[in-house]
């Protein structure tokens, strides 16, 4: 006889059902919806959420260059990169980040929003940046994300 009147399931990958979300990041604020946009992409806004699956789903983001700082952060804040030989360390702002390479802000924090493993890696590939309004994903579908 079966005591328990529940059972704890576990979600197993080729059971996943992974939706198409699009994120406007017009006006918003980087590290708010960039959080948003991590926990969309582990799964955890789903019942089924299983720590150890990728169960999340994909994300695209529009609008990347519109994204905003609050503060000073647009001009005091570094991203720093090494390349590994003496003296080859650069630093970037985001005022120049954003001239550049917009996406690279929402996708820098995002990745370090998520595990830094094989898994996260996996997750951070469902993440869709674009700086303008267009994107190549309408075939899929893509329904807005409410927070």
């Amino acid at each position: 006889m079966d005591t328990l009147s529940y059972k704890t399931l576990s979600a197993k990958n080729d059971e996943v059902v992974r939706k198409w979300y699009i994120i406007d990041a017009d006006g918003e604020i980087v590290g708010r919806v960039c959080s948003r946009i991590a926990h969309v992409l582990r799964g955890k806004h789903k019942p089924s959420f299983t720590s150890h699956v990728d169960c999340g789903d994909h994300v695209i983001v529009i609008n990347a260059d519109k994204i905003r700082f609050t503060g000073r952060k647009i001009d005091q804040k570094e991203y720093l990169r090494y390349s590994g030989y003496p003296g080859g360390q650069k630093s970037t702002t985001p005022r120049m980040l954003l001239a550049k390479k917009p996406h690279a802000i929402v996708e820098n924090a995002v990745r370090g929003m998520l595990p830094k493993n094989t898994l996260g890696r996996q997750m951070f590939r469902k993440l869709h940046v674009y700086a303008g309004t267009e994107h190549p994903h309408e075939a899929q579908k893509p329904e807005p994300f409410n927070f």
